[in-house]
C-alpha cells in the first residue's frame, strides 16, 4: 500500500501480511537512506503474529528515509519507508480536510496501482458530492461537500448533529484492543490525535492514577508518605544483573493468547495409551533402504501421521469443528494434517494442506519440506492456516508424554512421548521391546470418550501392527 506525498516521494505503508493482522515488528532492513530499490526487490523482514515475512517494494526510486528502526512494532496502514520514485509529482491521496474545491465527481488517479498482499485495488474511487443536511448551519454544510461522505458522517456525529446512539470514538483497532485489555471505556478519553482520533497514549494516559491533579489541588506540597514507597514501579527492583525480560510479541504472544483461548473455551479431555512400536521402528529401517523413499525424511514421525490418518478416516466425526456463533458441529471431509514445531521465535503449527490424498512417500517429502522452513523461520501465514487435527512431538526432548492443549479450531491433538526401550509381555515372555506414550486431546463438546477412545486405540493399532497400514488404508 502507497501514498504519494510531496512531489515524486511516495510513502510505502505497512500491509497486512496475514488475515486481519493490526501490527508487525520490524525485524530487519535490507536497504538504507540513499539505496536505490526495483520494483519487486525485497527491503525488509517483519514479524507478525504468525510468522517473519519479506516484504518487496511495489515501486523503482532511491530510499529517503526509514520511518522505524529494527525492533519497533508498526501498526497496519503505517508508513514505514519513504522511496523518492523521480520524475513529475502526482496528486496526493484524498484525505479529509475543511477546504476542498467543490465538485460532482472526481476522477480515480490513474497510472499503476501497486498490490501487495492484505490490500486490493479499490472498486472505484470516485467520490460524489454529498447532500446539504437539512438545518445544518451553512459553515458546517460547506465543508461537508469538501469531505467524503464517511468523514462527514464522523465529523457530524462528533458535532452533535448525529444520532447520539451512534455517536462512536474513533480509534484504530490495536488502540481498542488495548483500551480493552486496560479497562478504559473510550468514550471517556480526550483524544489528541489527528481528527479527534484517539491514540495508545491517550488510552494510556485514561489508565493511569489520578494522584497527580489531587496533588495539584493541594494548598500547600507534602512530602509523600511512607506508606507510598512500596508503589514504585517494577523496573526499579529489576536486578538487570540476576534477572532478564523479554518482551513477549509476535509468535510468542499470538501463542500465549491462542493457549489461553482454547484452554479455557474448550473443554479438554486426555487419553493416554502405551504401546509396542518395535514393528514400526523395524518398518522405519526398511524405508530408509527403499528406493522410492531416497533422499526423503523417514522417521518414527512419518509412521505416526500415516496413522492417525488411518484412525481419522475410520473415525471421520473427529476431523471436525465447533461453530459457537451457529451452534453447529462443522466435520472436514479433508485433513490439514498440522506438526507442532518449536523455532527460535516460539512455538508455531503449519499444516500439510490435504494430507490424506497422499501416499506415504508424498507425505514424507511435505514433511521434510515442513520442518526444513519451520527451522529456517520461513513458515508462511497461509501454512498456519486451515489445520484440523495436529500432532505434537514431544518425545524428541526424552519426556514419555505430556496433555497437549488443542490448536484453535481443531477438535484434536496427539502428543507421541519418547520411544525407549522397556521390558514387555511379547508372546507370553518378557522382553526388551520399543514402548512409546500417546496422548490424545479432544474437545469433550463434540467428541466423547467413545469416538475419542476409539480414535486412540485405532493409532496404537497400526503402529504396533504397521502392515494395518495396507488393510486400513
Amino acid at each position: 500500500m502507497t501514498t504519494m506525498t510531496e512531489g515524486s516521494v511516495r510513502e510505502f505503508k505497512m500491509p497486512d501480511v496475514g488475515e486481519g493482522l493490526t501490527e508487525a515488528e520490524i525485524l530487519k532492513w535490507y536497504v538504507q537512506p540513499g539505496d536505490t530499490v526495483t520494483d519487486g526487490q525485497v527491503v525488509c523482514e517483519v514479524e507478525t503474529a504468525k510468522a517473519a515475512v519479506e516484504l518487496p517494494i511495489p515501486y523503482d526510486g532511491v530510499v529517503r528515509e526509514l520511518r522505524f528502526p529494527e525492533g519497533t512494532t508498526v501498526d497496519v496502514g503505517t508508513a514505514i519507508i519513504t522511496v523518492d520514485v523521480g520524475g513529475p509529482a502526482e496528486p496526493a491521496a484524498p484525505e479529509p480536510a475543511p477546504a476542498a474545491p467543490e465538485r460532482g465527481e472526481e476522477p480515480a488517479p490513474q497510472g499503476r496501482q501497486p498490490v501487495l498482499v492484505g490490500y486490493g485495488v479499490a472498486a472505484s474511487s470516485t467520490r460524489r458530492r454529498p447532500r446539504k443536511a437539512a438545518g445544518a448551519p451553512a459553515q458546517e454544510a460547506s465543508a461537508a461537500q469538501a469531505a467524503p461522505a464517511a468523514v462527514v458522517a464522523v465529523q457530524a456525529e462528533l458535532n452533535g448533529h448525529g444520532p447520539a446512539d451512534r455517536r462512536r470514538p474513533l480509534a484504530k483497532p490495536p488502540v481498542r484492543k488495548l483500551a480493552k485489555d486496560l479497562g478504559v471505556d473510550l468514550a471517556t478519553v480526550t483524544p489528541t490525535g489527528p481528527d479527534g482520533v484517539i491514540t495508545r497514549e491517550d488510552v494510556h494516559a485514561a489508565a493511569a492514577p489520578q494522584a497527580v491533579p489531587q496533588q495539584a489541588t493541594a494548598p500547600e506540597p507534602v512530602a509523600p508518605a511512607p506508606v507510598a514507597a512500596p508503589a514504585a514501579p517494577a523496573p526499579v527492583t529489576y536486578d538487570t544483573a540476576r534477572e532478564t525480560r523479554i518482551p513477549v510479541k509476535g509468535v510468542r504472544k499470538a501463542t500465549a493468547a491462542a493457549m489461553v483461548g482454547s484452554a479455557f473455551t474448550a473443554p479438554h479431555v486426555t487419553e493416554f495409551v502405551t504401546v509396542d512400536v518395535t514393528r514400526t521402528m523395524k518398518l522405519v529401517e526398511e524405508l530408509k533402504q527403499d528406493k522410492e523413499f531416497a533422499g526423503l525424511r523417514v522417521n518414527p514421525l512419518l509412521l505416526i501421521a500415516k496413522a492417525l490418518l488411518v484412525a481419522v478416516k475410520r473415525n471421520p466425526d473427529i476431523n471436525a469443528s465447533w461453530d459457537e456463533a451457529a451452534q453447529e458441529i462443522v466435520v472436514k471431509h479433508y485433513v490439514n494434517l498440522g506438526i507442532a514445531a518449536a523455532t527460535p521465535r516460539g512455538l508455531i503449527v503449519p499444516n500439510i494442506k490435504d494430507a490424506h490424498a497422499k501416499t506415504l512417500p508424498q507425505l514424507a517429502q511435505a514433511l521434510g519440506e515442513l520442518v526444513t522452513t519451520a527451522r529456517e523461520g520461513k513458515t508462511s501465514p497461509a501454512a498456519m492456516q486451515g489445520g484440523t487435527v495436529t500432532i505434537t512431538n514431544v518425545g524428541v526432548f526424552g519426556v514419555d508424554t505430556g496433555t497437549p492443549i488443542l490448536n484453535p479450531g481443531e477438535s484434536a491433538i496427539l502428543a507421541v512421548g519418547a520411544i525407549k526401550p522397556q521390558p514387555w509381555v511379547h508372546k507370553g515372555k518378557v522382553k526388551p521391546r520399543q514402548v512409546t506414550t500417546l496422548a490424545l486431546s479432544f474437545d469433550h463438546r463434540l467428541v466423547d470418550g467413545e469416538l475419542g477412545s476409539k480414535v486412540l486405540a485405532d493409532v496404537a493399532a497400526v503402529l504396533e501392527q504397521p502392515k494395518r497400514l495396507i488393510t486400513w488404508a
